[in-house]
C-alpha cells in the first residue's frame, strides 16, 4: 500500500549547511524576540517568538537525515548562542567582559571542529 505522505528533500551536504545557516537566524531572531517582548507583554514580538522558533525547527528536522543530529544541534545552538550574544552587547548594550568573549571563542572553535568532523566523514 503506497503512502500518501510527502516526504521531506533529502539535501547534500552543502545544501544541509545553508539550510542550517537560515535556521540558525530564525533561531537568534526567536530569541530576540523574547527579549523584545517585555515577558509576553507585547503582541507582536510575542508571536514571532513561536513563528521563528517553528521555523528553526523545521529546517533542523530535514537536515538531521545529512549531517546528524550531533552536528546539528550542536552548531545550531553554538552558532545561534554566540550570535545572541552579539546582539546582547551591541544592540541590547549589555557588559561583553573578557571572559564571555572567551568562552564565546571555545564555542567557535567548537562549531569549527564540528563543521570539520562533519566533512571528514560526508
Amino acid at each position: 500500500m503506497a503512502s500518501s505522505r510527502t516526504s521531506m528533500p533529502v539535501l547534500n551536504v552543502g545544501q544541509a549547511w545553508a539550510v542550517l545557516a537560515v535556521a540558525i537566524l530564525f533561531e537568534v531572531a526567536g530569541t530576540t524576540c523574547m527579549r523584545l517582548s517585555e515577558g509576553f507583554t507585547r503582541l507582536t514580538p510575542s508571536v514571532l517568538i513561536f513563528v521563528f522558533y517553528a521555523a528553526s525547527f523545521a529546517l533542523n528536522t530535514m537536515i538531521i537525515r545529512t549531517l546528524g543530529l550531533s552536528v546539528v544541534y550542536a552548531v545550531w545552538s553554538g552558532v545561534g548562542t554566540v550570535l545572541t550574544a552579539l546582539i546582547g552587547y551591541l544592540y541590547f548594550k549589555e557588559p561583553a567582559t573578557a571572559l564571555k568573549m572567551v568562552s564565546a571563542g571555545l564555542i567557535v572553535i567548537g562549531v569549527l571542529g564540528l563543521h570539520s568532523a562533519s566533512r571528514a566523514t560526508a
